[in-house]
């Protein structure tokens, strides 16, 4: 009996001191996009008119322990045992040894970007014209292009060849041999920044001149100049998203909805409690995201009675559907403004549903 005792003892110490290579997601908060996070509105338009809303087109999150977090046998038992918790491979929320500060700035990029693309969806939706620029989104530290060229640069041409998609950038340069020059037709980010700031369009440009080194990654080896292009957009008047603390690209569909909302008279919800999750792109394709089961469980818990889920999570999300929740199946913009009009006219059999 002391022999067990102590193994018992002895395992306890164990599970309790033995750290595990697991991560937690748990359900995090949710926000209304239609109101207010921190006494402000979450969504501010000025510059074209708005119109009252009302209901609730909630934004979800998940919580997931820090990159610098060991959990112990224990603790992940707990998680594997426990119906709103999912313990997952660190790996998978932390790639590659990512630190926390790593991970933070990567979620802060994709939620700036994830803003952008829900503005530009939205405008599209209401055929309100947007103008879009290819940008120099960053620059490699000790490349050629460091000092020449500037995150925020408008890329407007590439010996001569007008710019009008990122791709066609690195198509351009490549085009060249490691050391031959190659020429870029910009406009520096701040002319940029002036004239989005004034509504208008910045036509001032220069050349830049780099020359080319050779690829140093996996693949084959070509001219490169150490950038990478992106896409930025100028809008015709001023829209504002307003929430701190919150990372990753998944609120995209639910601020374009949002967005859409105030634009447009009437209500989108009929006044009731509507959430959801999704990526989206520029031209209001809605994208899966993680942690669906866990955002699902928030939203629930927070009183929405329809989640708007991305078609590629539908099958996920539909194997634990909490109680009194349903979900709807969406693949774009058109197809979630599609679902909120049955939802608020009460046609609710006509949904398209996510089944397993």
């Amino acid at each position: 009996m002391l022999a067990s005792t102590l193994m018992l003892i002895a395992l306890l110490c164990a599970g309790v001191f033995l750290p595990v290579p697991y991560a937690e997601m748990s359900p995090g908060p949710t926000v209304n996009t239609l109101g207010e996070h921190g006494g402000e509105p979450v969504l501010q338009i000025s510059g074209h008119r708005t119109y009252p809303t009302d209901g609730h087109l909630n934004m979800t999150t998940v919580r997931v322990t820090s990159a610098d977090y060991r959990m112990n046998l224990v603790e992940a038992v707990y998680g594997w045992l426990a119906h709103d918790d999912k313990v997952v491979p660190h790996d998978t929320l932390y790639p590659d040894g990512q630190t926390e500060e790593q991970s933070s700035q990567e979620n802060a990029e994709e939620f700036s970007q994830s803003q952008e693309s829900a503005k530009v969806a939205a405008l599209k939706e209401l055929g309100i014209p947007v103008t879009s620029w290819v940008i120099v989104s960053t620059v490699v530290k000790g490349s050629p292009a460091q000092g020449r060229l500037h995150a925020g640069d408008v890329i407007k041409a590439v010996d001569g060849t007008a710019v009008k998609q990122p791709s066609d950038v690195a198509k351009l340069v490549t085009r060249h041999k490691p050391g031959q020059d190659v020429v870029f037709t910009i406009v520096p980010a701040k002319d940029q920044a002036a004239a989005e700031k004034q509504h208008r369009t910045a036509t001032a440009t220069k050349d830049v001149t780099i020359t080319t080194a050779r690829s140093h990654d996996t693949g084959a080896e070509r001219a490169v100049v150490g950038i990478s292009a992106g896409t930025d957009h100028t809008f015709p008047f001023d829209i504002d998203i307003k929430l701190a603390d919150v990372g990753g690209p998944s609120a995209g569909l639910m601020f374009a909805l949002g967005i859409y909302d105030k634009l447009t008279p009437g209500s989108l919800t009929g006044g009731k409690f509507v959430a959801g999750t999704g990526t989206i792109d520029d031209d209001g394709k809605v994208g899966p995201i993680g942690g669906v089961e866990m955002k699902t469980v928030g939203a629930r818990d927070q009183g929405a009675r329809y989640f708007l889920t991305p078609a590629d999570n539908c099958a996920a999300a539909a194997k634990d559907t909490p109680s009194g929740l349903t979900l709807v199946k969406v693949g774009t913009i058109h197809d979630a403004l599609a679902a909120l009009k049955d939802i608020r006219s009460g046609n609710t059999g006509a949904l398209p549903k996510c089944t397993r």
